[in-house]
């Protein structure tokens, strides 16, 4: 196929009038001779977005080990945007992770839907202060053989597992660890010195960053100075309810080409305001806002697209917000070879925009999925 005349995000993070050719991958960016397939003139052409945490969608959860699920939230992230997703599991027992693990596993990308490229372990290996909506019941100390079980039972699919650093055996759980797959520090009441032993033992990472960790003080910057210090990829939870908005324009500022934007959506994502379920807890979604029972905020009910458009709304440049969801999520899990931009040789996993940023077409392995 050819599209051409697209304005064409491109792998130095501007935007240019070009023309890709592409099958399966992408063949020529540049200008191409030929009738094109496709005429994207007055439009953005950008790389497939990359959601690298995300706990569900459309009611169903990745905790929940649903061969059922997995198609429908495959299919509903093709639709708003994401081509590419890390399946995140929640702070649940053991044998619920090993279902999911499983299931996960065995997972087949519907000719519609999304790839999944790995999976997240966010939990259980948080902290019981910080833990906000994971539940309490089922978190646990460090393991690198809890680790190893959840990473074989999946195939080694695991690319990235949160941690809290200040827990006994932590930074030996981190060093282990991040030979096997990427390390951030997540729900962690980790001081600045703590949170930078983490990162110096192969952390690389902050999970939501600004959520789940003591906040940043202008005597104790705690994960979030580490992690600048340090030069870790910030994960951004950008739904106008977890950061406000002039703290995304500060992290965009100070962390750059290692901002990250993700959704942190839940089984909420994609449905009406009413009552869900959290790793066993009753959830509340109102106006939007995902919450326990005792008002404890919650994951978000956004898609990743949306993530990117509120960024832009807050006043970040259009081409940082795009980096902030595909070349950097990429980077960040190692899977920069073969997505998160569109060069020659990756696959063609790309997204039609329209002048206000809305969802025209999305392009999943050469194929047009909508």
């Amino acid at each position: 196929m050819l599209i051409k005349n697209a304005m064409v995000f491109s792998a130095d993070h501007s935007f240019q009038k070009q023309d890709v050719r592409f099958d399966s991958h992408v063949l020529e960016v540049g200008s191409v001779a030929g009738i094109p397939d496709i005429d994207a003139d007055g439009f953005y052409l950008i790389p497939g977005l990359i959601d690298v945490h995300t706990h569900g969608a459309v009611n169903y959860d990745f905790s929940d080990g649903s061969a059922a699920g997995m198609d429908r939230m495959s299919r509903y992230y093709a639709s708003s945007g994401v081509t590419s997703f890390c399946a995140t599991t929640m702070t649940v027992p053991e044998d619920d992770l090993m279902k999911a693990m499983n299931c996960i596993r065995d997972f087949k990308r519907p000719a519609d839907g999304a790839r999944c490229i790995g999976i997240n372990l966010e939990g259980p290996f948080l902290s019981y202060a910080k833990r906000g909506a994971q539940a309490a019941g089922s978190l646990h100390l460090p393991d690198a053989g809890m680790f190893d079980r959840l990473n074989e039972a999946s195939n080694g699919m695991v690319r990235l597992v949160g941690i809290a650093a200040e827990l006994p055996g932590a930074m030996n759980f981190i060093s282990e660890v991040s030979k096997k797959c990427a390390v951030s520090v997540a729900h962690s009441t980790a001081d600045y010195n703590t949170a930078m032993e983490a990162y110096q033992c192969g952390a690389t990472q902050a999970t939501h960053l600004f959520n789940g960790m003591n906040p940043l003080h202008h005597r104790d910057p705690a994960v979030v100075g580490a992690a600048f210090d340090s030069g870790a990829y910030a994960e951004l939870i950008c739904d106008g309810l977890h950061i406000h908005p002039a703290v995304i324009r500060i992290v965009f500022q100070l962390f750059r080409e290692k901002t990250l934007l993700i959704s942190d959506s839940l089984r909420c994502a994609g449905m009406p305001d009413g009552n869900y379920e959290l790793g066993g807890q009753p959830i509340l979604v109102k106006k939007g806002r995902a919450a326990l029972l005792d008002g404890t905020l919650a994951g978000s009910c956004i898609s990743l697209l949306k993530a990117v458009q509120n960024a832009v709304l807050f006043g970040i440049s259009r081409e940082s917000a795009v980096c902030a969801a595909t070349d950097a999520p990429a980077k960040a899990i190692g899977a920069d070879s073969l997505l998160g931009s569109i060069e020659v040789g990756k696959f063609a996993d790309m997204l039609i925009l329209n002048q206000e940023f809305n969802l025209v077409t999305t392009i999943i392995n050469g194929k047009v999925i909508n």
